[in-house]
C-alpha cells in the first residue's frame, strides 16, 4: 500500500470518528425524552454542600475539635439531655445515661434538627483545657493508646465541629462510627 493510500484511510476514519462524536452529542441533547434531563433539572438547586438545605452528605469545609470529655465535665454523673456548646443558632447537647453517653443532637434555633455524624479514630484530636507540663501529668488523666468517639455536624458555613471522646465514656461505642480520616 502506498503512503497517499494509507493517509486518505487515515482522513476518512478521522472524519468518521467526528461524524460519530457529533451525531452522539446530538443524542445526548435529546435525553429530554427520557427523564435523564428532567431529572437533572429536578435535582438543581437541591442545596448539595449547605448543612441547612438538609443534606446528610454535606463537604464540610474545615474541621474544629472540641473536647466533648471537658465540656461536659461533672454532668456525665447525671441522666439525661445536657447542653454542651452553642456556637450561633446552633445548641449540641448529648444524652447521658448511666453515666454513659448514649448520643448526641444537635439543633438550629430556625431549622429544627441538624444530621449528626459518628466518627471513631485512635488519634487524639482535641486536646484538654488544662495545659499540663510533661512531668505533672497525672496518668490516671491520660488516655492512652484509646480510640476516640467524635459526634459532628456542619454548620451553613461549611465549618464542620466534632466533639471527641474518649471510648469508655460511650454507652454504644462503635455503632453507626465511621473512621474518621482528616481532609483538611
Amino acid at each position: 500500500m502506498d503512503p497517499k493510500h494509507r493517509f486518505g484511510i487515515a482522513i476518512a476514519a478521522a472524519l468518521a470518528f467526528a461524524v460519530a462524536a457529533s451525531v452522539s452529542a446530538a443524542n445526548d441533547g435529546n435525553q429530554r425524552d427520557n427523564g435523564v434531563i428532567a431529572q437533572a433539572q429536578a435535582d438543581k438547586g437541591m442545596g448539595k454542600g449547605h448543612a441547612d438545605k438538609g443534606g446528610a452528605d454535606v463537604k464540610a469545609k474545615k474541621a474544629n475539635h472540641h473536647n466533648g470529655k471537658d465540656l461536659l465535665g461533672d454532668k456525665a454523673k447525671t441522666n439525661g439531655r445536657h447542653v454542651i456548646d452553642k456556637k450561633g443558632d446552633y445548641t449540641a447537647a448529648v444524652d447521658v445515661q448511666n453515666g454513659k453517653i448514649a448520643g448526641m443532637k444537635v439543633t438550629h434555633a430556625t431549622k429544627g434538627d441538624i444530621p449528626v455524624k459518628k466518627y471513631k479514630t485512635n488519634k487524639k484530636l482535641a486536646q484538654s483545657a488544662d495545659i499540663h507540663f510533661a512531668a505533672f501529668v497525672k496518668v490516671q488523666g491520660t488516655y492512652v493508646g484509646t480510640t476516640y468517639i467524635g459526634y459532628s455536624y456542619v454548620d451553613e458555613y461549611g465549618n464542620e465541629e466534632i466533639y471527641w471522646y474518649p471510648y469508655d465514656m460511650i454507652l454504644d461505642g462503635d455503632t453507626g462510627a465511621v473512621e474518621y480520616v482528616p481532609a483538611y
